[in-house]
């Protein structure tokens, strides 16, 4: 394989009075129609040198185990990186944020909440993105601009994603990393479009990446993304992963608040089963690995994705970052051997 061209790093200082922490994909256009900067806490956590110290910071603050991975890693990256504001998604995200924003709130970080609606509708969308504009002290047209800027931004992503799938020419692991980073495109936008544009053009030169299994990566990011390398180690590329797809919001120009009704990951399991269904077909995805972290509600939700996927599935369920175990290794390379196995019209039992 080439060399790796990984999204750019998160500035080593950011401006305290502009950085705004972000729980999840918010609408970024309204943070930086205000002028300021977000940052993702998720990628800070699980992107800085050492995550595991992140959670155990949590954990001395009085963060319990049984408190989801993430939740720590994101109080204890927004301590590292000495944020004085944060936006917390209140409806359509983590039932922990709540307790997470109160716990930052206590200890002077300035807090605002942003809402997506229970179900998806464009108008109650531009209503939430209204009111974090006047909290923001962003102009709506603005913000509009952004989002024509960020558009053409958003098209590199999407042409990185159609290379993974279409011409077997990005990794899984790139994949990831390419469309996660853009929920708050590394901080600047500029910075990641170039980047995106050298990787784009050293993509387009490699060959195809030999596999004998194409996955479907569905559910959250993953705490360990070392997954995507061990599945290609043993013959298995992954062609989609969705919620980092949804991130880098594919598809045609639409409004702003159409754009993030549009966005499947806060509406729920059944809005998300019409994009996976389809993506699915599309990509001619053999699997689908389902990644569930431990101690996170939308656990719940993998008995109605086998139900109503017409693939196999392998639930993978992880809880703190660092290296895959021996026993997830095994269930992987079974998933892969199998899936090769019904291909070729074998039996395994």
């Amino acid at each position: 394989m080439s060399e790796c061209i990984l999204p750019p790093p998160l500035p080593d200082a950011i401006p305290p009075d502009r950085a705004v922490g972000i729980t999840t994909t918010v609408p970024v256009e309204v943070i930086f129609a205000a002028g300021l900067l977000p940052v993702d806490l998720n990628n800070a956590f699980v992107a800085s040198e050492d995550p595991s110290a992140l959670v155990r910071e949590a954990e001395r603050a009085g963060f319990p185990q049984t408190c989801c991975c993430w939740t720590r890693g994101l109080y204890g990256a927004a301590h590292r990186l000495g944020l004085k504001r944060l936006i917390g998604v209140t409806q359509g995200d983590c039932s922990n944020t709540h307790a997470l924003m109160e716990a930052l709130s206590f200890e002077g970080t300035e807090c605002i909440p942003f809402e997506f609606p229970y179900r998806s509708d464009g108008r109650k969308v531009h209503r939430s993105m209204a009111n974090l504009a006047r909290e923001l002290g962003a102009d709506m047209a603005e913000a509009r601009r952004w989002q024509e800027v960020l558009r053409h931004v958003r098209l590199r992503a999407e042409e990185i994603d159609r290379l993974s799938w279409e011409e077997g020419k990005v990794t899984g692991l790139e994949n990831h990393l390419w469309l996660v980073s853009t929920s708050d495109f590394c901080t600047d936008p500029d910075a990641y479009r170039a980047a995106a544009e050298r990787f784009l053009q050293a993509a387009a030169t490699r060959r195809p990446i030999g596999h004998r299994v194409r996955f479907a990566y569905v559910g959250v990011p993953p705490i360990m993304p070392a997954l995507y390398d061990h599945l290609e180690a043993v013959g298995a590329l992954v062609v989609m992963n969705e919620m980092q797809r949804q991130f880098a919001m594919p598809g045609p120009r639409v409004s702003l608040g159409t754009q993030y009704a549009r966005y499947t990951y806060p509406y729920g399991i059944f809005v998300r089963l019409e994009d996976i269904r389809r993506q699915c077909a599309l990509r001619r995805v053999d699997g689908i690995i389902h990644y569930v972290q431990s101690f996170c509600v939308r656990r719940i939700e993998d008995r109605i994705l086998r139900a109503e996927v017409d693939l196999p599935v392998l639930t993978v369920e992880c809880d703190t970052p660092g290296p895959l175990s021996g026993q997830l290794k095994t269930r992987l390379e079974a998933f892969v051997q199998m899936l090769e196995a019904k291909k070729r019209g074998l039996s395994i039992f």
